[in-house]
């Protein structure tokens, strides 16, 4: 199974991303969106940041996780190639470990530049597999 598919939208850019867990279709997701700015592989984890959110559901905690993530790379210019949630309920909160690199624009190419995480098409569902669905605004 591949952890995450790049959809294409009219004006904006899409993501599925897929997990055996909740847990890992999120951690998929915010893998999926920075492989979408650059090439994550040439991101190294250099540098650990840790991240707590809270929501009133687990699709607002999605949005919530992929756009803390994004104002992490506008605020402190960093990539990210390494998410681990470490704690969470599924629905109202999650702790993560994040891994990566300050931006160093001789090594790291942003293809995409992606403003936010929105609600359009957002999907969070369960068949044998967990899916995520976001839609970006780039």
């Amino acid at each position: 199974m591949k952890p995450f598919k790049v959809l294409d939208h009219t004006a904006d850019i899409g993501l599925k991303a897929y997990g055996t867990t909740l847990k890992e279709a999120f951690e998929n997701a915010a893998t999926g969106m920075f492989s979408i700015m650059t090439d994550i592989d040439k991101v190294q984890p250099r540098e650990t940041f840790k991240v707590d959110i809270a929501a009133e559901d687990r699709e607002t905690l999605l949005v919530e996780w992929l756009n803390e993530l994004l104002y992490l790379f506008d605020a402190e210019r960093v990539l990210f190639s390494r998410f681990e949630i470490t704690d969470w309920d599924e629905q109202h909160f999650l702790k993560a470990t994040l891994q990566g690199e300050r931006i160093d624009l001789n090594r790291h190419d942003i293809e995409i530049q992606i403003k936010a995480c929105t609600y359009h098409m957002l999907r969070v569902e369960r068949n044998e597999t967990w899916m995520v669905q976001v839609i970006f605004d780039v």
